[in-house]
């Protein structure tokens, strides 16, 4: 039986704003990833706040909230064939700074800033599930088996 991982992602206000939602999102399924809960979000100071806790206090938490306050977002469990899928997505995005992002990385093509950086990807397994958490229960992960094709 082949192992499989997940991860978390949203892809951020601007972004979805900019119309690249589907483009992600098919960049995601054409590298591997299946998606196993997806639904566009929106959050208000108290949700972001909670989720950034871990950056309270810090010189970009407010400007941080801001920004992650002011549209709709998209939010994602993706599952990958493997034990790398937090690991690959990361590579996936590319760095936090689209400037320094790899050419073909999603940051490097929808990045504006290191705030406005398209897209978010959890750093641990770990993590992954504390942050969807915020956004999904158990029941609307979905665990039926396919394939998409590309």
């Amino acid at each position: 039986m082949q192992t499989t991982s997940r991860t978390f992602t949203i892809i951020k206000p601007n972004a979805v704003a900019a119309g690249a939602t589907g483009n992600i999102l098919d960049r995601l399924i054409s590298n591997g990833f299946r998606i196993r809960a997806l639904k566009m979000d929106f959050l208000d100071r108290n949700r972001a706040a909670r989720f950034y806790a871990v950056h309270r206090g810090k010189p970009f938490f407010e400007p941080l909230l801001r920004f992650m306050t002011s549209g709709a977002i998209v939010v994602a469990v993706l599952e990958r064939e493997g034990e790398d899928a937090v690991e690959a997505l990361r590579t996936l995005v590319g760095a936090t700074d689209p400037a320094l992002a790899a050419p073909g990385t999603i940051r490097h093509e929808f990045g504006e800033s290191v705030t406005r950086n398209a897209i978010h990807a959890s750093d641990s397994p770990e993590n992954a599930r504390k942050e969807w958490s915020h956004f999904f229960s158990d029941d609307q992960i979905v665990e039926v088996d396919y394939q998409p094709s590309i």
